[in-house]
């Protein structure tokens, strides 16, 4: 359990070394300067072919299953330290 804790943890660290540095990147730019290909950040890309849009929809209704599964999980610790409290 420990390295997939460590793993994704280092996976959050470099998105958000990532993120850091387009917004840096973003503020440096002068607003008179011309946009950029990916200076949207919550941008989502436009798939060219049937398989990645498949393959997207797929990502994006695991990703609701695992944010649903955590959000029980959670509910379920927080009775479980409330039982222990009393």
């Amino acid at each position: 359990m420990a390295d997939a804790t460590t793993a994704a943890r280092d996976r959050i660290d470099k998105a958000l070394a990532l993120l850091e540095r387009k917004v840096l990147d973003l503020k440096a730019r002068p607003a008179s300067a011309p946009g950029i290909a990916d200076d949207d950040l919550f941008a989502t890309p436009t798939p060219s072919d049937a398989d990645a849009q498949r393959r997207i929809a797929e990502l994006e209704a695991a990703g609701r299953d695992a944010s649903a599964a955590l959000a029980a999980a959670a509910m379920a610790v927080r009775d479980i330290l409330a039982r222990d409290d009393n």
